[in-house]
């Protein structure tokens, strides 16, 4: 997609945050990347996400981390989306939440474990949880690269969830999904100890959700 399109998917990808309950007032952000360009797009910071036009959108230089004449800020998290790009060559989407479930598990440093067929649907395996990092230069950007596996997400140790796909849009799925099997594993624990999907099995759930669910 060229950047018009790009700043349409990204402004929609970010009002859909605030429309499935995973951020509230100006927390979080959803960006989407043109390699080809070597542009993206991020939501501005402070800005509401129902006034949000694909226009108020901050286009930044992916080699420079620059911004490219806009008169709004960008959100706090660019330093994060850019060495995600620079560092995760098959991402073109990212958002961040601080989604209330993924992030009580956040909180206490768990990752969610791989005991739903929805999460090997998805993710293919638990979605891991770094431990605690501050926000200074590239410390979460690093962290994420050290402690993530096959899923498309993952929890920060008191913060919350970075969640990226080959566009803005799958990576608005990927946190949504991850707020939702959050609150599902959850309700588990309060019931006992959620039972574990083997690795082999998980990898059959995967590839066929992947390679053979819905319309081609």
């Amino acid at each position: 997609m060229d950047l018009t399109e790009l700043r349409e998917e990204v402004c929609h990808a970010n009002k859909r945050l605030l429309a499935t309950g995973l951020v509230t007032m100006h927390s979080g952000n959803a960006s989407g990347l043109d390699r080809q360009a070597g542009r993206l797009v991020i939501k501005p910071s402070g800005i509401d996400y129902d006034t949000l036009t694909p226009e108020d959108l901050v286009e930044v230089d992916l080699a420079t981390g620059e911004v490219v004449e806009s008169d709004l800020l960008p959100s706090v998290d660019l330093p994060h989306h850019v060495y995600l790009y620079r560092n995760m060559p098959g991402i073109g989407g990212i958002v961040h939440t601080h989604s209330n479930y993924a992030t009580a598990m956040a909180a206490v440093g768990r990752s969610i474990p791989l005991c739903l067929t929805a999460i090997a649907d998805q993710f293919g395996a638990e979605i891991p949880c770094t431990p605690y990092v501050d926000n200074q230069a590239d410390h979460i950007g690093r962290a994420i690269l050290k402690h993530r596996n096959r899923a498309s997400a993952i929890l920060l140790q008191n913060h919350g969830v970075f969640a990226w796909g080959p566009t803005p849009r799958a990576a608005l799925k990927s946190a949504v999904m991850t707020e939702d099997v959050a609150k599902t594993v959850h309700l588990a624990l309060q019931i006992g100890n959620p039972w574990a999907i083997p690795a082999d099995e998980a990898k059959k759930w995967y590839d066929r959700y992947h390679h053979g669910y819905g319309q081609r």
